[in-house]
Parts: structure tokens; sequence; C-alpha cells
């Protein structure tokens, strides 16, 4: 019986619940004996002028090695995404852009001697006017690149023809949404740690894509990418935030080779809170319209999009946005509209979902406002506007094709398991009878893009050895891929077992060193068990291709007559399985065990969806909001693990209800944030 679809405990929770995880703060490598401690000087203003730095108090602070300014880094700036002009460098030099900026760099012998000499650096500012609003950032009152004369990164699409769009409809509504900008919040803050070794770039990054950093510091420092290694520990969580290396990180090999010695870096919250990418941050502008029968015509939707102070992967995500706009509707007519600006604020990047999700959040709240405008109930709008049921491929307006959905059916099965009549019933009953505390219903009919809007293609690779004791065979499987609590252990030990026949005690899950993992991906964008796992798969499906090879000459047969016996782990000829040779005497009649590579690539991205319905109490005199109930029909397809699927939906729907409720980063308006902490930034806890 095939082990998929069962519920099966996470092999890898025995050592981070028992030992502990392992991560940067805690690498104990020889190679980085003798490391010298990185503290990062900010910027503590949003927009300034420097206009000189004193170091000379931090060199003779206890402990103190080097200090570094941006006056000494010869590497090049890193080019902004979509506007190569807008380069960040990687300490400020002549200006700073947002608070927190690195701006010189303290070296010490330990990490706390960091903290106190950085305080002692002093840097002479002329400040500047700073703009935190991005609207106000598109008006280029305030230029944060006057050489580049403009704050606009990027612009597309364009607005409805006369006559053709919502406005023309019977019923219109219109608002603007805030959907504000978040932290990532990982509990393993930011961390690298960089050696040279014979003349060798080593590197420990905290990242969701060891392969990916890997290729950006070859970049930076004009490396092949074989003469740099990148080894990612335990990674205790990214969200997307952790997709590449940042500046603090790609600096440590000039470091490191500034001063001979390895270097070693690890943020503190608060330098986490301010300078780590941030995610969202998009004010939407939705037109929406229709019949008063409830039948939806036309959509617009005009994105303003905060790429904060230097454009990275936030200032593309309204493409995403663009692409998902229609959300799960039938829609004749949808037209979008995008700029990104930069603002005095830190970069925003991706963040779990990256752009999709305020795809939906811009079209469920359009819904809802059209079904109040049209008098009529929001579930029964969106049962008479979502797509039928389909099994082939649909392409919406924005020229995004979906695989297949069941759209009313998620809504269907929502309603139903909500008790929704009955909801309503009851929210009606608190009105009439004048109670304090009303009752929310809220709805959202969702359809997500998962492997990449452009798909993709990710490695894996399966070895077979003998074991020392003869009592079978070990399985060896190495992934792109890069876990940070997924389960992904657990989950590609279940497709190489139901491939192979061999139990999952046996096998080994091996990921995040780019010597030892040809090449990879990496992961985010929902696509690690879609292709890392598909990769495996395919792996093991070639590694049992070559076993019945060898065990047709064992067993003096065509290859074509060899079957694996997956029960048993063993080839035999069809129809004769009393004579049969094991996975361990296959593997061995090569000498070297068994071993296959592959790289799984995807024609096209998936598209799962679902409705969700949230019961909320609110307190009409003071807006306290709670959250009662939560009813979410998810339609993943095949579920591999309903114990990692349930555990991915429990932290997305925290996550979802948490900057519903209360998750924001703040600034001031002289860009000054507010969050810089877990007492500011209201963060749920487990």
């Amino acid at each position: 019986m095939s082990i998929l679809g069962n519920r099966v405990l996470r092999i890898e929770d025995t050592r981070l619940l028992t030992e502990g995880g392992r991560y940067i703060a805690d690498l104990q490598d020889p190679r980085l004996d003798g490391a010298v401690h990185a503290t990062y000087v900010r910027a503590t203003l949003a927009h300034a002028e420097i206009l000189g730095i004193d170091v000379s108090d931090a060199l003779a602070a206890p402990g103190v090695v080097a200090v570094v300014t941006g006056a000494d880094i010869d590497l090049r700036p890193i080019p902004g995404m979509a506007n190569p002009a807008m380069a960040r460098p990687h300490l400020a030099r002549d200006r700073v852009r947002f608070v927190g900026e690195p701006v010189a760099v303290v070296l010490t012998e330990r990490p706390e001697q960091g903290e106190d000499a950085a305080e002692l650096v002093v840097v002479d500012y002329e400040p500047l006017a700073a703009v935190v609003d991005p609207v106000a950032a598109a008006s280029d009152e305030v230029l944060l690149f006057p050489d580049v004369g403009t704050n606009q990164v990027l612009g597309f699409g364009h607005a409805p023809a006369d006559g053709e769009g919502p406005e023309a409809c019977e019923v219109v509504v219109r608002q603007t949404i805030v959907n504000q900008r978040v932290a990532a919040c990982p509990l393993e803050v930011r961390s690298s740690a960089a050696a040279w070794i014979d003349g060798r770039l080593i590197h420990w990054c905290s990242t969701q894509s060891a392969h990916g950093v890997r290729d950006m510091l070859a970049s930076t420092y004009g490396l092949e990418p074989d003469e740099v290694r990148v080894i990612a520990p335990d990674v205790g969580g990214g969200f997307g935030a952790k997709a590449g290396a940042h500046a603090e990180d790609a600096l440590l090999g000039w470091l490191a080779r500034h001063c001979g010695r390895p270097v070693r870096w690890v943020e503190t919250r608060s330098e986490n809170m301010m300078a780590m990418v941030q995610g969202r941050a998009q004010i939407q502008e939705i037109t929406l319209g229709g019949r008063r029968d409830g039948t939806i015509e036309a959509y617009h939707l005009a994105i303003t999009q905060d790429a904060g102070a230097y454009p990275a992967f936030g200032a593309l995500l309204p493409g995403l946005t663009r692409m998902m706009a229609p959300g799960t509707y039938a829609i004749p007519a949808v037209t979008c509209e995008v700029r990104s600006v930069v603002t005095n604020t830190v970069a925003t990047g991706a963040y779990r979902g990256a752009g999709r999700p305020e795809a939906t959040a811009a079209i469920e709240r359009a819904v809802d406002l059209f079904a109040a405008e049209a008098g009529l109930d929001p579930a029964e709008v969106r049962r008479r506007n979502l797509l039928p049921a389909f099994d082939e491929p649909h392409t919406t307006p924005t020229g995004t094709t979906y695989d297949c959905g069941d759209y009313p059916g998620a809504l269907d099965t929502a309603l139903a398991a909500a008790g929704y009549d009955e909801l309503r019933a009851e929210q009606r009953r608190r009105r009439e009878a004048g109670e304090t505390v009303a009752l929310g219903i809220g709805l959202s009919s969702y359809v997500e893009v998962t492997g990449g809007p452009a798909a993709g293609s990710e490695f894996g690779r399966v070895e077979i050895h003998p074991r020392s004791d003869g009592d079978g065979v070990d399985v060896v499987v190495y992934t792109g891929s890069s876990p940070h609590g997924q389960g992904l252990a657990t989950a590609f030990s279940m497709v190489a077992a139901d491939e192979l026949g061999v139990p999952m005690e046996r096998i080994t899950v091996l990921h995040g060193d780019t010597d030892n993992v040809a090449r990879g991906g990496g992961t985010m964008g929902s696509r690690s068990l879609q292709l890392g796992g598909s990769a495996v798969r395919a792996a093991a499906v070639e590694v049992i291709e070559e076993a019945r090879r060898r065990a047709a000459d064992l067993l003096e047969a065509p290859a074509d007559d060899i079957v694996l016996d997956g029960d048993r782990g063993v080839f035999h000829v069809v129809g004769t399985p009393t004579v049969s040779r094991s996975w361990a005497e296959v593997a061995a009649a090569g000498g070297d065990g068994l071993a296959v590579e592959t790289d799984f690539t995807a024609e096209q991205p998936t598209f799962p969806s679902g409705t969700h319905v949230a019961v909320v109490e609110v307190d009409t005199e003071t807006g306290h909001a709670r959250l009662v109930r939560l009813v979410a029909c998810d339609d993943a397809g095949r579920v591999l693990n309903p114990l990692l699927a349930e555990g991915q939906r429990h932290g997305g729907l925290a996550q979802g209800a948490a900057q519903a409720l209360f998750e924001e980063v703040a600034f001031d308006a002289d860009g000054n944030p507010l969050t810089t902490n877990f007492a500011d930034y209201a963060f749920p806890s487990a």
C-alpha cells in the first residue's frame, strides 16, 4: 500500500526538539576559528546627505579590529530591479535613503564589543525632506535619486477605453484599499558568516536559496560559481524575505578579505525590523461595475506599489497582482494600471504569496462592495459570477491560464461547513436587538498560482548504497529545494520510499550546500513539493530503471521482464516472484551503488483555489474585533501528507488573520520606523 496520502509524522522534529536546530549563530566550524564579528552602523535619518564619518573613537574602543565605511568599499553597487540606475551601495556613501541603512561596519573580537563601538561612530548628516507615502512619492517633489529624475521604478498597463470599463455599468463601486506593509518576522534573524579558504569564498547563510546566494556572490566578487561555496544549515523561518542574500550578507566576503580573518554577522531583532525587506505595501484603487441583478461586467485595478528606498523584488510584485487580478470570477473586461515608486523606507520584497494575496484582497473587497450596493447577499453574488467548474485550461482577460478548478464547489462546501444561513440569522438578530457586540461574516474565494508564474525546474538526485553491515541499503536524496519549517525531509522521504520500496528510516535528505547539491532553485513561490518533490520522484524512477537493467543481468532475463516488488524491496522476473534480487544485491552489482540525478521542469504552474469564511465579533462601542471561527476549504489537488498540509494551512491562516487584524509596519512623517520590536509590532505567537 502506498505511503502517500497518509498522516506521517515529521521525521525532522525529533532532532529539532531534542538536540535543537543548528543555525548560523550556533556554528562551530574550524573554518571560522578566529572569526571577527561584524556590527553595522545604521542610518538614524530616513533621507540625508552624508557630510562625514568620524570613526576615530570607535577604532580606539576595546576589541575593535577595523571600522569600514562606504569610501573603503570597491564593490559594484547592487543594481535596482527594473531600474538599475537606482542602485544600492553595500554601505551608504553620499546619501542615506532609509532609517536603518548601513553606513559603516565595525569588526570586533566579540559581538558585544561591536554594539558598544558602533555607538562611537559619528556620522555628520545634512537632513533632506523624506517621502514615506508612495502616492506622494509619485509626484517626484522629493527625489531619492536626483540623477534618475523620477521616483517611478516602473509602470505598465492601462485604463479601460471610454465606455468600456466599469464606469459604463449600471452599478459601480469604487474604493481605495491600503494593503499595508508587513514584516516577515522570521524567528531566526538574518545571519551569515564568510571565510576565504585557499582562494575560495565559503559563505554560510540563513537563506531559502543557497544556489541563488552563490550566484549573487559570484557576480559580486567576479568569481566563477564553483569558486563560491554556500552552506545553508537549519533556517529558522523565511516567508519569502530570505529568498536571496541581502547587502549585509554580501559584504561579509569583502570584510573577510579586508581583515584576513573569517567574519560572522547576526543582526538584532530591531535591526531585522528596520532593515530586512518587508512585504505587501500596495495602495489599490478598485472600480467594479455590473448589473443590478448581481452580474459583474467590468473591473479596473490601479496599483501604486511602495518599493522602498531601493527597488528589489517588491518593485515587481504588481506584475503578479495583475496576473491574478480577476481571481475566481468570469468577468468579461479586466484592466490594470501599475506603478512602482521608491520611498524613504526599507525595501519591499517577497512575502507569503508575494503579490497574489494582494490581488485576492482587492477583488474580494470589490465584490463585497458591489453586493452591498446592489442589495444582494455577498455569497450569492459570488455564486453568480464564479467561473463554472472546469478541467480544461481557462485563460482570463489578463492572459493567465488556469489549469483546472471548481470554485463553486469550494464556496458551497465552505458555506455549508460554516453554517452560513444560521450565521446570517444570528447577525440579523443581534442587529435587530441592538446588541453592542456585532457579528461580522467575511467571505473570500481565491485562486493562487504555485510553482512560479513561469513554472520552472528543480534538481533532484537519488543515491542507493548497500549497508556495510549487509542489512539492506541506505538511500540519500539530494534536493535543490531548501527547507525552513515545511517538513521537506518528511515529504521527500515519503516520495522516495513510495517509489523505491525502501523504509523511510533508511532515507536521508540533503540540501543547502552548493558543493553537495549540483544546482537548485531553492524554496519560494510554493514550488518545493511541486517541483522539488517531482524531481526526487523522477530521479527515483530513473534509479529503478537502472536497477532493473542490473537485476536483469543478475537474473539472466530481459530488462523489460524485470519488476520491482515495492512491498518486499526486491526485483524479480514478472510472474516469478520466488527468485529475486534485493536492492542491496542490485546496488552492489555496480561496485559503487546506484546514483541518478535529474532536473524536473514543469511546463506550466498550477492554480490551487478555495473559499474561506471568517466569523468575527466586533464590539461596536470600542472597535475591538475577535476572530471567533475561520472555516477554510482549500483545493490543493492530491495531498501528499495531510499532517504537513494542515500545518501549512494553519500557518497561512494565522498570518492572514494577523495582517487583517493587527500586523502593520508603521513610519512617522519623517520616515522614522515606529515598529522596531515585538512590543510595538503586533506579532502572533504560537
